[in-house]
């Protein structure tokens, strides 16, 4: 039987790597995907800015319209910036702590009345930066987290609803796609940076958003019931060092 039958889940970032990759991951478990992102574009059911109060309840509403109930939420829109704490000017701190904090705020705040119908899961994507510092990533850092201790105070909220919605993080490496792609546009040398975020994974390769859609897939399903506030990391070994 597939792992997401009948499940409706909304995804944010469907438009980015991960985001695609969650949204193809569900439909093929036999759930229904509910994708958005920023603006309208092929494969994206919603426009979404995540950063918007009122774009989450206008999307909600149309959600409870049509489905009358949600399952789960995959909070995967997310931008990163190449820059240490001198070089962060404010309003790029505020674009990014708005996008990947305020987004998953606003998406775990607003879907929780869907989401305790049933009981559901949400699946929050933070980063090995959320939990590892970078000298160069102040803003990323501080953003991811935040998404992750969010997370936790989300599960315990959620373990005292009748049903229960369980609540839990992700925290990928460096995965192929165009985040890393416009990090690495970001320095001098970008072959050469490519090179020595590989050498630091000790499997000795960057992940693959599938790899990430695939945990994703676990939290959303039953086979996760007793999984709650937790955080996964999918990093190659790189943080075991």
């Amino acid at each position: 039987m597939p792992r997401l039958k009948d499940k409706i889940v909304l995804i944010t970032g469907a438009g980015g790597a991960i985001g695609a990759a969650v949204a193809s991951a569900v439909a093929r478990e036999g759930g229904r995907p509910i994708t958005t992102d920023l603006g309208p574009r092929a494969g994206v059911d919603h426009a979404l800015d995540v950063t918007s109060e009122d774009n989450w309840t206008s999307v909600l509403s149309e959600v409870e319209r049509t489905h009358g109930r949600l399952d789960g939420l995959v909070n995967a829109a997310g931008i990163a910036l190449l820059a240490n704490i001198e070089e962060t000017d404010y309003a790029s701190w505020r674009r990014v702590l708005a996008v990947n904090l305020d987004g998953t705020f606003l998406g775990c705040k607003h879907a929780l009345a869907l989401l305790k119908r049933g009981g559901g899961s949400i699946v929050n994507l933070s980063s090995i930066s959320g939990i590892v510092g970078g000298h160069n990533l102040a803003a990323y850092n501080a953003s991811k987290g935040g998404v992750r201790l969010l997370s936790k105070s989300v599960a315990l909220h959620g373990a005292r609803l009748r049903p229960q919605v369980r609540c839990n993080s992700v925290h990928p490496a460096f995965l192929e796609g165009p985040m890393v792609d416009d990090i690495l546009a970001q320095t001098r040398n970008p072959q050469l940076a490519r090179g020595q975020i590989t050498r630091d994974i000790p499997i000795g390769r960057l992940g693959s958003p599938a790899e990430v859609s695939d945990m994703c897939v676990y939290l959303l399903s039953d086979e996760s019931a007793f999984v709650t506030g937790a955080e996964f990391v999918i990093d190659g070994g790189l943080t075991a060092r």
